[in-house]
């Protein structure tokens, strides 16, 4: 996941008066500067006319507003202005809007962990399906380890339970392709919404997302630039169609919100609309493999990080989990990636790589002690399933992060050097859909349309051809406990006042946690993982050091254990 990821635990819930007095005083008299966007966090009980004056009052002006949860995008030309909104008792936080600001020059992908330079760089190990499949199973199934490990087949959860239409799954992440052929006829344009807006560049003219190719910069509901959604969405709910493969619940319904930039950013206010909608149109589960830039884990009071960054990573925990708790108490189960930062969050750790997206010219990341009281957005937000990565043997993969307490179970996300040589294998990824524009536009293609890398499939059905391309990563774990978690609805919902299913999310998450196969500490608990990419023609190796702690009913590794698609529905 990471790139795609997060953590959230001890969330500092008040301002610090030593930082920034609230008092009523008034703003700051304003000087006129080079316009900023903040988002801004009404106090809970402010009405809304109160929160407007004092945006006013503190110099900035509302130019989109989340009214559910009292969070607001405002621009000012004040200096000040991060000042003035804490000399405002109507007003509860404040963060720069990290759209505004000087970007990496190069740009973002989302969490390309998944992609390994191994792999990239040509590794001999392209999958090929092995033998002809039976008129049961889907041409590509031979290659998705992944859903033999959690019984999500044709002779497991397929034939017992594969979902429900009326079960209504949100992909929180780049967007989805609507109308690849594996994805489309359970596609639902209606109810899906693009939260974002294209940044072509920073204010210095350093490129992010790149050139718009739409109007306003704004892309269509059913497309993704990036590559990372549709390959969320195809492994959560792929059909059973006799092309490619299935996903984990084949008959339920993708619903596209994005909240992720095509470089990879996820911001504060995408990821709040995101879930605020996902609350009101009646949406079961949701999936979120990434944190919320800038900061991979959020500190209150951390020394290492100015007042005004404490502040604002004080408002994302506090923002981000008020939209979460209006999506909990609505009926949605919340899924996120646990990270693939290899480490334990429940313990202290570093943090090189925040800010990753400043907020001003110049700044850049620095180093941070993180304690265990930091947090990371979404995945350790109050409500939120967080899950770990496994690979083909069934280990906890190399790069997921991991933590007693932390995670609360374990998925396939895939391990490309979970193998006897440990160098990069794309058939130890995860395979699902892939865009074909992207892979035309990234030179991935023949002239005959055949892949010339070898991450990436090709599958055809008479006239009709699919691409598919191999991913590792907790991004990939989550949506496997996603289409679980569809399931589980599927099975056990009632039906609601639209005419849909629902499930309290408590008891979705019981089932998931209560059915999946536990999964002991290995032996010895401490383990050294090794493996080799390739740098300049050699190979390079890289070792970590990771300890799993706990029991074989709850650890670190693997929480509550592996899901099971079968059993989650067999009870």
């Amino acid at each position: 996941m990471r790139r795609a990821l997060i953590s959230a635990a001890c969330a500092v819930t008040t301002v610090t008066a030593l930082a920034f007095p609230a008092s009523a005083a008034p703003a700051p008299a304003q000087a006129k500067g080079e316009v900023s966007e903040y988002v801004v966090l009404y106090k809970e009980g402010a009405s809304l006319g109160q929160a407007h004056r004092a945006v006013s009052a503190a110099g900035g002006k509302v130019v989109h507003e989340n009214r559910d949860v009292g969070v607001a995008t405002v621009t000012s030309e004040n200096p000040e202005f991060i000042h003035a909104v804490m000399n405002q008792r109507a007003l509860d936080g404040v963060a720069h809007n990290r759209i505004i600001g000087e970007a990496p020059k190069a740009k973002k992908q989302a969490p390309k962990v998944e992609k390994l330079t191994g792999a990239v760089h040509g590794a001999k190990n392209q999958a090929v399906p092995a033998g002809k499949p039976s008129k049961d199973t889907e041409p590509l199934a031979e290659l998705q380890w992944d859903m033999k490990q959690m019984h999500a087949t044709a002779d497991g959860s397929y034939k017992k339970e594969p979902g429900d239409r009326r079960v209504l799954v949100g992909v929180l992440d780049t967007g989805v392709d609507g109308d690849h052929p594996d994805i489309a006829s359970n596609f639902n344009r209606k109810l899906s919404r693009n939260f974002t807006h294209d940044i072509p560049t920073d204010a210095n003219g350093n490129e992010v997302d790149g050139p718009c190719e739409f109007t306003s910069c704004v892309d269509p509901d059913d497309w993704d630039d990036n590559d990372h959604g549709t390959h969320v969405a195809s492994t959560i709910a792929s059909p059973r169609n006799g092309l490619g493969m299935a996903g984990v619940a084949p008959n339920v319904s993708i619903v596209n919100l994005r909240v992720g930039q095509d470089s990879g950013y996820f911001f504060l206010q995408p990821t709040v609309d995101g879930l605020t909608y996902a609350a009101k149109h009646g949406i079961d589960v949701v999936n979120m493999s990434y944190y919320i830039d800038p900061w991979l884990w959020n500190c209150g009071n951390n020394p290492a990080d100015s007042p005004e960054d404490q502040l604002e990573q004080r408002t994302i925990i506090k923002a981000a989990q008020r939209a979460l708790d209006f999506a909990h108490k609505r009926g949605v189960t919340l899924i996120s990636a646990a990270g693939n930062d290899l480490v334990d969050y429940t313990k202290t750790n570093v943090d090189d790589s925040s800010p990753d997206f400043p907020s001003t010219p110049g700044e850049e990341p620095h180093d941070r002690t993180i304690p265990a009281s930091c947090v990371s957005m979404p995945s350790e937000g109050e409500n939120v399933i967080p899950i770990s990565a496994t690979g083909p043997s069934g280990r906890k993969s190399y790069y997921s992060s991991f933590g007693n307490g932390y995670v609360a179970v374990a998925a396939p996300g895939g391990d490309k050097v979970d193998n006897a040589d440990q160098r990069p294998d794309d058939k130890g990824g995860i395979w699902a859909a892939y865009p074909e524009r992207l892979a035309k536009e990234r030179g991935e293609l023949n002239a005959d349309g055949t892949p010339k890398v070898p991450y990436i499939i090709r599958s055809c059905k008479g006239d009709k051809c699919a691409y598919y391309q191999s991913l590792q990563g907790t991004s990939m774990a989550s949506p496997h406990a996603v289409g679980v978690a569809a399931l589980i609805v599927s099975k056990y919902g009632h039906r609601d006042r639209s005419g849909g299913l629902t499930l309290d999310p408590r008891l979705v998450e019981r089932v998931l946690r209560g059915t999946a196969t536990p999964k002991d500490c290995p032996s010895p608990r401490t383990v050294e993982y090794v493996w080799y990419t390739q740098s300049n023609g050699q190979w390079v190796k890289h070792t970590s050091t990771q300890t799993c702690e706990g029991s074989k009913g709850q650890n670190g590794f693997f929480g509550s254990g592996i899901v099971d698609a079968l059993n989650a529905v067999s009870r």
